[in-house]
Order: C-alpha cells, then sequence, then structure tokens
C-alpha cells in the first residue's frame, strides 16, 4: 500500500489530502495559509489530515506541493526587489519591449556584448562595467536576472556574467537561456526578472515546508508541481521559482481530471486571489505554445493553457458611481476580507466599524484595515515607505488612521506590491458571510463592513444600498458575471474557428451578452457553453451554480472540489523535456547549440543525431534527480528546409525530447 501526502499553499487556505494507492482520498482538510510564517498553515492542515485518517507520519510514501504563492505574487505585481543585467541591447529596448513596467523601478543596466544568430560574439562583454554598476546602483536587491543577445545560441556572455555577479555579490543569479531555449531575447529577459523576484519566496515556501513535514514525522521525499502539472524536485523549484507560476492551477487540471475522468470540458477554478480556467481535450489539458500568461505578463515558462484572472472569493470591490444606479466590479487585487481581520483582531475592527457606522460622513477609508507581514525583507525601501512601514508596526490598524496624505497612500501600494503589507476590506467573502453561504469567520463584521460601503452615492445621489444584503447579492452578481466573460474568453480564445476579433472583446459583445439573456424580438440570440465545466475551489458550490445556469451548460461540482490541487500535486509525472536547436550557417557547416557553446558538424543527420543523444542524456539526468522510476523517453524533430533550384535546402532544426516517469515511493 502506498500512502501520498498532496498540499497545495494557496492565497488564502492551504489544502492538504491523503490518497491511498493512487485510487482514493481518505482524507482532507484545509487551514488558513499564514503569510507570516506559511508553516503554520502547513502544519495545521497536515496535522489535520493525520488526525482524520489515523495514519503514522512514517507510512507516507510520498508528498508533494502545489503552490498559486508564484502566480497570486505577479498577478498582484509581488516580489523581491532584483536587478536586470540586458545583454547586446539597446537603452530604448528597456522601454520598447515592456522591461521597464515589469522592472517598476528596480534597477537595470545595459550592457556591451552578446552573440549573432550564428552563436559567434557580436561585441566583447563590458566587464568593467558591469562591475561597476554591482557595486553601486545595482548593489542594493535581493537577485539579478541576465539576458543576453542570442544567449540561447551561445551562452558564453550570460554565464561569465553569472560568474562576475557570483564573486561580487553572492546572490541568486537567473540565467534566461536556462529558462528557455527559445529565441526572443525579450520575453526571455522577462522571464528571467521574474524568476529572480521570486527566488526568496519559493525558497521560503519550501523550507518552511519541509521543516514542518519533518517535525511531524513525515520522511518521505518531497516533490513539487511546475506550471504544466509535472512534478520536479525542490533543489529545481529553488533554482527556477518561475517554473511554479500556475503550479496551484495545473494541479487542479490533474486533480479534477482525476476526480470525474472527463475528456472534453473548460475546467474553472476559484480561489482567493485568481480563477484559473483551462481546457481538457482527450483527458489532457493543452501546453500554452506561446508560454504562460499570468496577468500582464507573458512568460517563455512552459506550461499548461491557463486563463488566469485576477478574480476570487478575495477579490477587492470597487464602487463604481456612474450611472443612477451605481454599481460593483471586482479584482484584480487581493485584500484580506474583513470578516478574517476580525477573527484575529475583535476588538480593534468591530470599534473602528461602529465608529464609523456613527458618523454621519462617508470616509474614504471606512471599513478597511492595514497590518504589516512579518519576514518579509525590507531592503531597498525609501525613507517615506519605511516610515510608514514603521508607523504600521506589529500592529492592525483602521486605514485611515495611518494614512496622513496622498503621499502615504503611493507609498502603501509599494508596501503592498513588495508583500510587506497587507490590506482588509470588503470582499465576496464577506458578501457570502452576510448571505449565510459561508460561517467561517465573523459574520457581524462583514454585515457592518457591507452597511458602510453601500453608504456610498451613486450618479443619482442616493445610497448604492441601504440593505447589506442587497450589496451582498450584487457583489455575488458581480461575481457570477465576471466568471461567465473569464469562461467566454477561455472558449472563444480555444475555438478553432476564428470569430475575426480578440477574445475578450468577443465576450463583452453586446450580441454575446445578449444571448445569454436569450434574446427574443425580431431577432433570437442565445449564447451559451456547448461543452461542460468542472467547478472547483472551496467556494465552487457557493458561485459555481450561478454560473452553469448563466452559460447554460452543465456544471460538474466533484465531491473533493476543494481540495483539487492538493490532489493534483501527487497524481502526476515527473517530466522532464528539452529543446536544442540546429542552424546551417553556411553551405557544409551544420552548427549544434550547445550549453558549453556552438559546435560544427559536416552533414545534417550527424548534427541533429548528436544533439539528440546530448538531449535524452539531460532529460534523463534531470527526471532521475527529480526521482522519477521507469523513465520513458521520446523525441521529435521538427526540420525546416527552403526549395532553392528546385532542390530542398537545410535551413535549421529543433530537436525536442520528453523523459517521463512515475516519482519513486519511498518504502
Amino acid at each position: 500500500m502506498s500512502l501520498l501526502l498532496g498540499v497545495d499553499t494557496g492565497g488564502t487556505y492551504t489544502d492538504a489530502v491523503l490518497i491511498r494507492d493512487e485510487k482514493e482520498v481518505i482524507a482532507s482538510a484545509k487551514s488558513l495559509t499564514t503569510r507570516r510564517d506559511l508553516a503554520i498553515g502547513i502544519g495545521g492542515a497536515v496535522e489535520a489530515v493525520l488526525a482524520e485518517s489515523g495514519v503514522d507520519p512514517s507510512e507516507i510514501s510520498l508528498a508533494s506541493l502545489s503552490t498559486t504563492l508564484a502566480t497570486n505574487a505577479l498577478v498582484e505585481g509581488q516580489g523581491g526587489r532584483v536587478g536586470l543585467v540586458y545583454i547586446g541591447f539597446r537603452e530604448k529596448d528597456l522601454a520598447g519591449h515592456g522591461l521597464s513596467d515589469v522592472l517598476n523601478g528596480d534597477p537595470a543596466l545595459v550592457l556591451a556584448g552578446g552573440h549573432d544568430h550564428a552563436g559567434g560574439q557580436a561585441a566583447a562583454l563590458d566587464v568593467d562595467s558591469l562591475r561597476v554598476w554591482l557595486r553601486g546602483e545595482g548593489a542594493s536587491v535581493s537577485g539579478y536576472g541576465v539576458a543576453g543577445v542570442f544567449a540561447t545560441r551561445n551562452p558564453a556572455h550570460e554565464l561569465e556574467v553569472a560568474a562576475i555577479i557570483a564573486e561580487e555579490t553572492g546572490r541568486p543569479v537567473s540565467l534566461s537561456h536556462q529558462l528557455s531555449a527559445k529565441l526572443n531575447g525579450p520575453k526571455r529577459a522577462l522571464t528571467a526578472v521574474l524568476n529572480a523576484r521570486l527566488i526568496g519566496m519559493i525558497d521560503r515556501l519550501i523550507a518552511q515546508a519541509q521543516g514542518k513535514l519533518s517535525a511531524l514525522g513525515v520522511s518521505a521525499p518531497l516533490m513539487v508541481v511546475r506550471g504544466d502539472g509535472a512534478l520536479i524536485s525542490v533543489e529545481m523549484a529553488r533554482e527556477r521559482p518561475i517554473e511554479t507560476i500556475l503550479s496551484g492551477p495545473a494541479a487542479s487540471i490533474v486533480g479534477a481530471r482525476w476526480m470525474t475522468g472527463a475528456d472534453e470540458a473548460l475546467v474553472s477554478d476559484i480561489g482567493g486571489t485568481t480563477t484559473d480556467v483551462a481546457v481538457l481535450r482527450g483527458g489532457k489539458p493543452a501546453i500554452d505554445p506561446a508560454g504562460a500568461r499570468v496577468g500582464p505578463y507573458r512568460t517563455m515558462v512552459e506550461a499548461v493553457a491557463m486563463r488566469t484572472t485576477g478574480l476570487g472569493g478575495d477579490s477587492e470591490v470597487h464602487f463604481v458611481s456612474e450611472g443612477l444606479k451605481g454599481g460593483v466590479t471586482l479584482g484584480p487585487r487581493r485584500l484580506m476580507p474583513i470578516s478574517l481581520i476580525a477573527t484575529e483582531a475583535p476588538e480593534i475592527v468591530h470599534e473602528a466599524l461602529d465608529m464609523q457606522l456613527r458618523s454621519d460622513l462617508i470616509g474614504e477609508h471606512d471599513a478597511r484595515f492595514v497590518r504589516a507581514v512579518p519576514g518579509v525583507s525590507s531592503d531597498g525601501l525609501g525613507a517615506r515607505d519605511g516610515a510608514l512601514l514603521a508607523r504600521i508596526g506589529a500592529g492592525i490598524w483602521p486605514l485611515g488612521k495611518v494614512l496622513g496624505n496622498r503621499l502615504d497612500a503611493q507609498a502603501l501600494k509599494k508596501l503592498v506590491a513588495r508583500g510587506l503589507v497587507q490590506v482588509a476590506g470588503v470582499t465576496p467573502s464577506d458578501a457570502s458571510h452576510v448571505l449565510g453561504r459561508a460561517d467561517a469567520w465573523d459574520r457581524d463584521a462583514a454585515q457592518k463592513a457591507l452597511t458602510l460601503f453601500g453608504r456610498r452615492r451613486t450618479g443619482s445621489g442616493n445610497a448604492l444600498a441601504r440593505d447589506p444584503r442587497v450589496l451582498a447579492q450584487m457583489i455575488v452578481d458581480q461575481l457570477t458575471h465576471q466568471t461567465g466573460l473569464a469562461l467566454l474568453e477561455c472558449a472563444f480564445a480555444e475555438e478553432e474557428d476564428s470569430f475575426g476579433l480578440p477574445e475578450d472583446e468577443l465576450a463583452r459583445h453586446v450580441l454575446t451578452q445578449r444571448g445569454l439573456g436569450s434574446h427574443r424580438g425580431l431577432l433570437r440570440v442565445e449564447t451559451g457553453l456547448a461543452v461542460d465545466v468542472v467547478g472547483l475551489g472551496a467556494s465552487a458550490p457557493s458561485y459555481y451554480p450561478a454560473v452553469g445556469e448563466l452559460l447554460g451548460c452543465r456544471m460538474i461540482l466533484p465531491e473533493h472540489a476543494g481540495v483539487a490541487n492538493a490532489i493534483g500535486a501527487v497524481v502526476g509525472r515527473v517530466t522532464m523535456r528539452k529543446l536544442g536547436t540546429v542552424t546551417s550557417p553556411s553551405e557544409g557547416r551544420y552548427r549544434v547549440h550547445f550549453e558549453a557553446g556552438p559546435e560544427d558538424f559536416l552533414d545534417s543527420e550527424t548534427a541533429l543525431a548528436a544533439l539528440e543523444k546530448r538531449l535524452r542524456q539531460e532529460a534523463v539526468d534531470d527526471a532521475e534527480a527529480s526521482g522519477a522510476e521507469d523513465i520513458h523517453v521520446a523525441a521529435k524533430r521538427d526540420v525546416r528546409t527552403a526549395a532553392i533550384e528546385g532542390k530542398p535546402v537545410f535551413v535549421e532544426a529543433t530537436v525536442e525530447v520528453e523523459a517521463s516517469g512515475r516519482p519513486r515511493i519511498a518504502v
């Protein structure tokens, strides 16, 4: 008998499951995710499943971890302060390719150097300028991203820069060619920056998970779920945390398939911060050929074709004042629900809410609170940002008491983006408590907060909603509407027939929206989904039946929908993919672009065979290092030719190798 422990650390909850022989869930549990110390939430969930099952921790054969922390961090713009070394590009490329927006004030150095498309050196590497920058502007960061022109054809300059950074600083370095073997330098640079930004966060998560499991007596090896649903070793996850973006959502797709056996369906997973939608075709989640997209970022990370929207149970509720009736909209930022923070500091929260309710004035910061997140590095903060963080200290405060002016509000945004501070406010979770759909936290605090929110004036001069239950239903209806839009966007994007417009425009088009209401006039317009939807997430039973009605489809809510991520974390496989390229810089020369540098061969078949052999070995080595056994290897070639005088001439070829096996079970 094998016992598998799956753990998923989400933005709001940490889930744990125990599965016997990969066939049966014998225990499941949830615990609040504790951002100040993730081990507390992990320990709470694992202790609960051990108690429910009566299993001795030493009997567990394998433990695996999936997480939405990296995904949520990118959606919310969080992560450590990093530096970018951009080799062989131009200064204006930072803004032209959107890297300035990604850096958001973090330092960058555009450095002379780089290679050409054939792997030859285009310019000498400016080592002196690099050392000066590392000792000056580039010193106050937690890690570095490095990307060079055509580094996938010759990574020599990236490797040299990494060695110098290690010598000068000793801090982590993310090299773009190690994260993707594909061309597109700016996108590789973006991926390297995000990877560097996530290293500290994922390292802390893994260390805390390992420490807690060991303390509980679980000695089984720990794996981590990658963004394509495959399992990897904790060592690889620490080096390449970017590969864990969409880890939680990918695990949920694997879990959905395991629970339902569905072959053709949309899978929609609602968490605290995001809603993740993917398509199952032939029982398998599709891999996004363009790289994982999370929030505004298109990375070069291989992951499931997932559409992630900043919409969840803990999404920020925004007041819409336009129009006579006004309204609300949700996300993309996550807030701590008022009903939850009230359980941690009931006297402070209720006293502030009662005082605000007694006032005749509608305050800008009514029903909002703030607290610091301990244990997160505050290196590199400006004077005003640091002063605000010190003012917040270790307490929980009404937001209006810590913000003195508009500049403080800007400082707060920076602190939230760095993950140093959490803001609490009205969320759909609070609305669910008011409507009696949830009872885990403080319903009275939620009701007071919604009463305050509902006093805001619309365009007609009237209050948005005098009854908190009316406002709560308005919030839930808006969540239903925005979830429907997310599902429609995914469906339009995956349709084989193009409709000629971007999927977001199609989902919001007046004909689509009228069709959801089955418009009848001279025209009959109907819109809906022609496939089932598998609804996942702890709050799916509360929200998703209405989504199914809106879209006219069958909504499948599996028994263990609330812990699908944790299930998927331990029923997946270890899979390693390696990609390499052969080019022809001149007639009769076939160049293989190895990690150690380019190597030339006299004929294409010899070059392709040499590349495939190397990639097979690397894929198998990585799979074994990640704990795989019974490994199967498959390879495919894509050879591109051009017709010259009626004869095919070799232009370029890629070789992709996949090594896959089940994780080794401890005995």
